[in-house]
């Protein structure tokens, strides 16, 4: 647990200075998180196989990208899917399939577009309102700190198999505190309460908590704990992004229908 603390102060001492700055920094910040993102993504032993080296580079580069490649506009443009699309599909025909088959391929393109939407996302809505990404960072952070810290202490209902030590107690307790919380930093930062806005931060804490169970049942099925160690009692880049990956891909979508 002290570990764990120890490296949470860690982080935010350089997250928050990051955020507050935004800009090219932040930029550069979120490119290197991406690359060690994609490294864990490479590293998994079960989901595929050992990728040649130019088609890694190639999806290197794809990534890069996708997270740096559009500064301007909230909507992804046409550039930013179809390049990594021709970069990692088109190798396909150049190799045998026991060295890099289109399941590969499809299996590696996904993994570039999670993480350099997500990434990119991060750029864009910095540069709009850091108060929104601050907000929505409240959502994950308040939502995985009650749920761990509730779970611990009176957790004895399993959730699912997926993550065994996740308990229907600690989910309840994520939901209503990341909820409580977010809704603090949004009155305080960005807007006046309403209950759009409290069945908007409930949603989106509840999508939070599914991104959390979707990232562990990729470990479960790699048989590994953490995606790497980083951050020591934290795991990796990936184990962080969870829920703030599905956060901030709901927030998107609500954002362009509702």
């Amino acid at each position: 647990m002290k570990v764990r603390i120890i490296s949470a102060i860690v982080a935010l001492a350089i997250l928050i200075p990051l955020i507050m700055i935004g800009g090219i920094p932040f930029a550069i910040a979120c490119s290197i998180l991406g690359v060690l993102a994609y490294k864990e993504i490479l590293d998994l032993q079960k989901s595929h196989k050992k990728f040649p080296l130019v088609v890694v580079i190639l999806g290197l580069v794809s990534l890069l990208f996708m997270i740096i490649g559009n500064y301007n506009s909230i909507l992804l443009t046409y550039r930013l899917i179809l390049i990594p699309l021709v970069l990692v599909l088109l190798p396909t025909v150049f190799y045998e399939n026991d060295k890099y088959s289109t399941h590969d391929a499809l299996y590696l393109l996904a993994c570039i577009y999670l993480i350099g939407m997500l990434f990119n996302l991060f750029i864009i809505i910095r540069s709009v309102n850091v108060h929104v990404l601050v907000y929505l960072l409240s959502i994950s952070i308040a939502t995985d700190t009650f749920a761990y810290a509730i779970g611990c202490l009176i957790g004895k209902h399993k959730m699912t198999k997926i993550s065994p030590n996740k308990s229907w107690e600690g989910f309840g307790a994520g939901l209503i505190g990341g909820t409580i919380i977010a809704m603090i930093v949004y009155v305080n930062l960005i807007g006046p309460f309403s209950f759009r806005i409290l069945i908007t931060t409930l949603l989106l804490s509840l999508v939070g908590q599914a991104g959390d169970l979707f990232y562990s049942k990729i470990k479960r099925e790699n048989g590994i704990k953490d995606f790497s160690n980083i951050m020591p009692g934290h795991g990796g880049v990936l184990d962080r992004l969870d829920s703030i990956s599905f956060i901030m891909f709901a927030y998107m979508i609500l954002l362009w229908t509702v």
